[in-house]
């Protein structure tokens, strides 16, 4: 049955504005928009028309939603203790979706969109309001937070940690876009954004307010209070350092961290990351 998502938006905002809404309005409203979540029809972030992405805030208060108003019950198997709001089991997976879950405990929450031909390497983790597109790679130990948008043929190498945003509701969540490469390691926190193509080496760590250095254009790349850091479309960034300029810091040469553009994606790198198409 389809979703009208006007009507599922007018819900919602109606009752988060209650103090003390209807228990079964409420229920039916959230489970209504994690279907919608778990299918794709609604996103907790959109890209625009200029290329800016731009968080539904009315999506990420129908998830906290779920949390007001639900209970903590069992969802135990014989080989796996699981507590939580009866609103958030596991998402139900199944063979016509087209995800590969490897077995080793991960754990995919409802809520999340996995498109087809992804891959789930154990043990990772993907939180609700995530969306991760087609023929990507989640590599063991990797996390993709709550409301994170994932792109298309994306590899998130081993402990990868890509952040949620969840709260504020206007943030914009991490986001990671098409043929992106995270290397082992990394971390991508309060609403950065990686355009498409672009290359992370292992270790790599980015927030909101990282000042990113880009020697190849000679320029200092970072957010703002309005918009979040991002990184170049097919830039390839390793972690440097850059020196302390304090009396103190120059005294006992101590340094920074700071992640650096050497280099933007040419033949070369896409031969250095064709081995995750053997992992498929």
């Amino acid at each position: 049955m389809a979703i009208d998502v006007q009507d599922l938006k007018d819900r919602i905002t109606a009752l988060v504005a209650d103090d003390a809404p209807d228990g079964g309005a409420a229920g039916n409203a959230v489970a209504d928009l994690l279907r919608a979540l778990n299918n794709g029809t609604v996103r907790a972030a959109q890209r625009t028309a200029d290329g800016t992405w731009r968080a539904n805030a009315w999506v990420k208060e129908g998830i906290l939603l779920g949390f007001r108003i639900g209970r903590i019950v069992d969802y135990s198997t014989d080989h796996f203790p699981f507590f939580d709001k009866n609103t958030y089991p596991l998402k139900p997976l199944q063979l016509g979706d087209g995800v590969r879950v490897v077995p080793g405990g991960s754990s995919v929450r409802t809520g999340a969109h996995l498109a087809s031909g992804v891959v789930c390497m154990p043990p990772m983790y993907v939180n609700v309001g995530a969306y991760v597109g087609a023929d990507t790679m989640i590599d063991s130990h990797a996390l993709v937070g709550s409301c994170a948008q994932i792109g298309a043929r994306v590899h998130l190498s081993a402990a990868a940690q890509v952040g949620g945003v969840l709260e504020p509701v206007n943030a914009t969540p991490v986001i990671v876009e098409d043929d992106v490469f995270v290397g082992g390691g990394c971390g991508l926190y309060e609403g950065c954004v990686v355009r498409e193509g672009a290359v992370l080496a292992a270790g790599v760590r980015l927030t909101a307010s990282t000042r990113l250095y880009d020697t190849v254009n000679e320029t200092v790349i970072a957010g703002t209070a309005q918009e979040p850091l991002e990184v170049p479309a097919g830039a390839v960034v390793v972690p440097g350092t850059r020196p302390m300029t304090s009396d103190f810091g120059r005294e006992h040469g101590l340094s920074l961290y700071a992640p650096i553009i050497v280099k933007y994606r040419d033949a070369s790198t896409d031969a250095a990351t064709v081995l995750e198409e053997a992992l498929r």
